[in-house]
């Protein structure tokens, strides 16, 4: 995880980790941190941990996007390296408003990275631009 998010974000990313890797504890004993972190989007991202619902997409070149099965249905892509998901809320929330540091979804890549509940895809590099691409035309 790259030093781009607050420290104290940082921080208690890296204690969950150490904590689920020590005694396998589930991330429920973090949600009074990660609400008053993260504010509203600390639940729903648990939610799609506890759904599974993350992705990890790798090509043969090592190139990694997550996808995110969001409670709606839709599959978006995130970018753990720049912070950064193709979902509405994270444009308008965190770009437009600056009301939140992550939405719901980049929160899940974290937690699930986390606490090793990241599935696995391993895609051709053609594979992999194609996912990339159609999140394009999707907004274009």
């Amino acid at each position: 995880m790259d030093t781009t998010l607050p420290a104290v974000a940082e921080e208690l990313l890296k204690e969950i980790k150490k904590a689920f890797q020590e005694t396998s504890h589930g991330i429920d004993t973090f949600s009074f941190r990660l609400k008053f972190i993260f504010g509203p989007t600390a639940v729903p991202a648990l939610d799609l941990v506890d759904q599974r619902s993350v992705t990890r997409v790798v090509s043969p070149s090592g190139r990694t996007a997550y996808q995110v099965l969001g409670s709606s249905g839709k599959l978006y892509t995130c970018y753990s390296s720049c912070h950064f998901c193709t979902c509405p809320a994270f444009g308008f929330t965190v770009l437009q408003k600056s009301e939140s540091l992550l939405c719901k979804h980049i929160l899940a890549v974290y937690l699930s990275q986390a606490v090793g509940a990241c599935q696995e895809l391993t895609v051709s590099e053609e594979q992999l631009t194609s996912i990339l691409l159609a999140e394009e035309e999707d907004e274009g």
